[in-house]
């Protein structure tokens, strides 16, 4: 059986998914939508790992190919419909919402598009985004329309609009858990540089090893299901009365860190393994 991670990227992340793949036997290579179309059989698995496009305006091509590969009998993990749910800010909210998940409000500030005037003080950010890139704090109306201006130049703003989301009062850290095949594999603590209220590491946040409270690894794990990922970062921020799920990730990276003394790519692979065999016992069974 081939294992194979569906990517366009070369990351830290894709490469010791591999490698633990292949360190437990299986035939395991990072491959493009395209290759994995002609490589991988019925039986195989494809992890997608499918991020956003570098413009922030929509998810890196190869979902056709994704789905081309589950008609052909390939374990598709990670499908196009649930990375397209975790990518797209908006569908995320409403998913969430609908699953009683806590989370942002959150609304569209689109051309053409009416809505209720967002309670101050929000995030505006892209729809399509990631890495903290044109992630605007506005605290008051001012503030919201210099942004929009300044958004309106951008091309992702021209094709979807901004989302705004309810500001969740920053208290300078994130816990960022890793689900995987619906279990909870690792977990890290994000803490953002001095003087940043943001807690992407892109933008020089400090990752440590943090467990995931009991809270936090049910609200991951809610949240994972809400959007139907096999594998999954779901990012929470503390509150008063504990926490809410700011954005889950279909394309999660993670580091030896979120599990010390412990192989967090190895426990990952072997979740998701668990996965592909309790979903093909079913699927034997009705033969």
């Amino acid at each position: 059986m081939r294992f194979a991670v569906v990517a366009h990227r070369s990351s830290e992340t894709n490469a010791r998914i591999v490698e633990a793949a292949a360190a437990i036997g299986l035939d395991a290579e990072l491959l493009l939508p395209r290759e994995a179309l002609h490589r991988l059989e019925a039986g195989d698995v494809a992890l997608g790992r499918l991020d956003v496009r570098e413009g922030l305006d929509g998810v890196e091509s190869g979902t056709t190919e994704l789905e081309r590969l589950a008609a052909a009998g390939v374990h598709v993990l990670n499908t196009p419909a649930a990375l397209v749910a975790a990518h797209d800010k908006l569908l995320t909210a409403r998913v969430l919402r609908l699953a009683a998940v806590p989370h942002p409000h959150t609304w569209l500030l689109a051309e053409g598009v009416r809505h209720p005037d967002p309670e101050l003080p929000l995030v505006l950010k892209p729809r399509f985004g990631s890495w903290g890139r044109d992630v605007v704090l506005c605290r008051t109306r001012d503030e919201v329309d210099a942004a929009l201006a300044s958004a309106s130049f951008k091309g992702w703003f021209r094709e979807h609009g901004a989302v705004a989301q309810e500001l969740v009062p920053p208290l300078g850290w994130d816990l960022r858990v890793v689900v995987a095949g619906g279990r909870i594999v690792g977990s890290a603590r994000r803490v953002a540089m001095p003087g940043e209220w943001r807690t992407n590491a892109a933008l020089g946040a400090r990752v440590e090893p943090a467990p995931a409270p009991p809270l936090a690894r049910t609200l991951a794990l809610a949240a994972a299901a809400a959007l139907r990922l096999d594998l999954a970062g779901v990012d929470l921020l503390p509150t008063r009365n504990g926490f809410v799920v700011l954005e889950v990730n279909g394309a999660v990276d993670f580091r030896p860190a979120y599990v010390p003394g412990g192989d967090v790519f190895a426990d990952a692979v072997l979740a998701l393994l668990r996965t592909v065999a309790d979903r093909r016992e079913p699927a034997l069974a009705a033969l």
